[in-house]
């Protein structure tokens, strides 16, 4: 009986993948685990690399090369491996990520084995930059909450707490993938809603991986001053939206209000002057009620000009000099 089955998706990734399967390999465990590795269709040499570690460890290493890439943001490649996993539980890894801690799989074993009433559980993880431009840091800080709840996982503001070689969750649980979690650019997001859906997850207070961004990485190629990726997270938040039959629709119009404010600031819409303000009015009608620091933002940004923001700044610095 396979016990976990660690899913791993690669692209591109041949200065990195050689670390992430020994990571996978020096797992110290009682079961048997899998390891399916989806590339998809690499240019460069990750899966020739893929194929050396199948030959060296044919009873674990299982690969799926797709010889053309499957697109949809990678999740047709998750997809694919999710759809051949034999293991009670899976434990997602991208293929530039490592684990550090080689009990990490028989630590969330144990606790997904005696709690049956939690759908997955993860670990706090450690961000490296490889390029060097930002200090390394943790995912999760002190105040991580130890129980998480779907609530939880709609926030007014993006929530992101579970970096992908942290988590390991139920297999069986996730049998349909509605329209929009296939157009959603996030992975990640889509996957904790449906989860979620049908219990909580448990946090286990280690760092027992590495999140490494690199300049191929999903992470520097999207934007928040991108149109596109901004309308297609307003998108997947409208997704959720209904997947939870609008049970926090007040909740996620406040998120998808920072989105369209975003948009009156992207690349190809910040100069526009009709455009912009539409945004940003269509911001400030879906963060009602209680939206009176977000008016002011608007007001003072997209609304009054600035011309006359500045003769007011002017103006009230020389009253308070006098007084």
């Amino acid at each position: 009986m396979i016990k976990v089955s660690v899913i791993v998706h690669t692209y591109n990734h041949e200065n990195f993948i050689r670390q992430t399967l020994d990571s996978i390999l020096n797992q110290e465990v009682n079961f048997e685990y899998e390891v399916i590795v989806g590339d998809d269709a690499s240019p460069d040499s990750t899966p020739q690399i893929i194929k050396e570690y199948q030959q060296k460890f044919p009873e674990i290493i299982k690969p799926m090369l797709h010889p053309k890439n499957l697109g949809g943001f990678g999740k047709n490649n998750t997809l694919a491996t999710l759809s051949v996993c034999k293991g009670q539980y899976i434990a997602a890894m991208d293929g530039d990520d490592y684990w550090i801690n080689p009990h990490k799989l028989q630590k969330q074993v144990d606790f997904l084995d005696k709690n049956p009433d939690f759908v997955a559980c993860f670990h706090n993880a450690l961000i490296h930059f490889e390029d060097g431009s930002h200090p390394d840091s943790y995912v999760n800080d002190e105040n991580q909450r130890v129980v998480t709840s779907i609530e939880d996982l709609v926030g007014e503001d993006e929530v992101w707490y579970m970096a992908t070689s942290a988590v390991m969750f139920r297999n069986g649980i996730m049998t349909h993938y509605p329209k929009w979690f296939h157009e959603s650019k996030s992975g990640d997001i889509p996957r904790y809603i449906l989860l979620g859906k049908h219990g909580n997850f448990y946090y286990i207070d280690e760092v027992m991986s590495v999140y490494r961004k690199n300049g191929g990485g999903m992470s520097f190629t999207d934007g928040k001053q991108d149109a596109d990726f901004l309308f297609n997270r307003i998108g997947m938040y409208r997704g959720i939206d209904g997947e939870l039959n609008f049970r926090f629709h007040k909740t996620l119009n406040k998120n998808i209000a920072r989105y369209y404010l975003m948009l009156a600031n992207s690349i190809q819409y910040g100069d526009n002057f009709f455009l912009s303000r539409f945004y940003a009015l269509k911001s400030l009608y879906l963060s009602r009620p209680n939206a009176n620091n977000h008016l002011k933002e608007v007001l003072q940004q997209y609304i009054i000009p600035k011309s006359f923001m500045k003769i007011y700044a002017n103006v009230k610095w020389q009253i308070e000099k006098i007084f």
